[in-house]
């Protein structure tokens, strides 16, 4: 079977990476001239299922405000007239539910450990480094009441036996040295063990060779101008090199998947959501973060990779434009010298944005569309490079006819 796919950054590399293990003649197309040059870029670098958690839950909007409010606030929302916005909001606002979070995180965090499951096998496999590591993920808290409130995401975590700990002040500190110096207030924390980080360009890059090397054939710098079908059957895409045929076609496109998907008559809620990211030398690394540490307050996640720092976050709702913004720098500054004011420098960090492709409900979509031999590889939200290696896994299990080690079926087109 001949499969061409549609995206280069994490997801559709994974995913042409076990169809080629699972011999598929594979092409994958991107408009850019190289891998994970887009989302993937300069992510937060962590790999964390026990925190795959849906944006939209009890309480959201009220915090929302709260959030828009706040002196460096994690949220920014740039109102304007694309109604996939405003409905996407609405959607949004429907799954902030107690009944609905605890439904969609169920169908988050099993994705999510699989993958991690799957990078490990894959990293072991092949000897693919990436200045990862694999020793756990802390989220801090400033203040006893959010401390106080984890109670339902422990709830979670015991349900599917994810390994955790509730830490005390000092326990944080005795797990990420460097937060002894830090300026902030903070009250305690909760740390998963089991979670790892790393860069996923560097993993996207060195798996894009791997595949290439088990025949995997890239098109870059190619553009992607729309899907040919014929009778309810995918023949193909129409690129700027011409109509590439297929027997199978994977959308992974990220935010811009709805746009392709469209013109077939296939809508799915996927929306671009821009975060954030400083990537910056380490200074002193007895003063930096040993792992990742998140900052409950402003959503940031502060990661070690290698001799560099990365600290991620915000979430901005301004639809595809992809201008960078000078206070959404200062925020990420400000939770960073917050936590590990000797770590490392913020001004020689550089400064990067990207677009999210969020989900109202919070899981992705994986699996077929209701066109024959179109299938979906998306809405991954900010757990693309958690999630990366399973979803990559799962759909190449699909469209090899063979029943994937986990149901995806809570993950497809049209779930309730």
């Amino acid at each position: 079977m001949k499969t061409l796919i549609l995206g280069g950054g994490v997801i559709g590399v994974t995913t042409a990476y076990y169809l080629a293990k699972a011999g598929h003649e594979v092409v994958l197309v991107d408009r850019q001239p190289g891998p994970a040059l887009e989302t993937s870029f300069a992510n937060a670098g962590q790999v964390s299922p026990g925190y795959s958690a849906p944006w939209a839950g009890p309480g959201i909007p009220l915090k929302a405000v709260k959030w828009m409010l706040m002196r460096h606030g994690p949220l920014v929302v740039r109102p304007h007239l694309d109604p996939a916005m405003w409905l996407w909001m609405l959607k949004m606002l429907r799954n902030c539910t107690s009944v609905r979070y605890a439904r969609n995180k169920a169908r988050m965090v099993p994705i999510a450990e699989y993958s991690r499951d799957c990078l490990r096998a894959l990293r072991a496999e092949e000897g693919l480094g990436y200045d990862e590591r694999s020793q756990g993920t802390l989220q801090l808290f400033r203040t006893q009441d959010q401390l106080d409130g984890i109670g339902k995401d422990v709830e979670v975590l015991n349900e599917f036996g994810v390994a955790h700990e509730v830490l005390d002040r000092a326990g944080c500190i005795a797990r990420e040295p460097g937060l002894a110096s830090a300026k902030a207030g903070f009250v305690g924390g909760l740390r998963l063990p089991g979670d790892e980080t790393g860069d996923c360009r560097l993993f996207t890059e060195g798996l894009a060779a791997i595949a290439e090397g088990l025949g995997v054939r890239f098109h870059w710098s190619t553009e992607i101008g729309g899907i040919v079908t014929e009778g309810g059957r995918v023949l193909g895409v129409r690129t700027s090199s011409g109509l590439m045929e297929a027997d199978a076609v994977v959308v992974a496109l990220g935010s811009y998947s709805p746009l392709l998907l469209k013109p077939l008559g296939i809508r799915i809620p996927v929306f671009p959501v821009k975060g954030y990211s400083l990537t910056l030398p380490v200074r002193n690394a007895d003063a930096a973060p040993v792992s990742t540490v998140m900052d409950e307050t402003y959503k940031t996640a502060i990661t070690r990779l290698g001799d560099r720092i990365r600290v991620g976050g915000t979430a901005e709702l301004a639809g595809y434009d992809l201008t960078p913004r000078h206070p959404r720098r200062l925020a990420l500054e400000h939770s960073f010298t917050d936590m590990f004011p000797e770590g490392g420098d913020v001004r020689e960090a550089s400064f990067w944005c990207g677009l999210r492709p969020m989900t109202p409900d919070g899981p992705p979509y994986i699996g077929a569309s209701p066109v024959k031999g179109l299938f979906l590889n998306t809405g991954h939200g900010t757990l693309g490079w958690t999630m990366a290696c399973g979803s990559g896994r799962v759909l190449a299990d699909i469209l090899d006819g063979r029943k994937p080690d986990i149901d995806p079926s809570a993950l497809a087109l049209g779930r309730s």
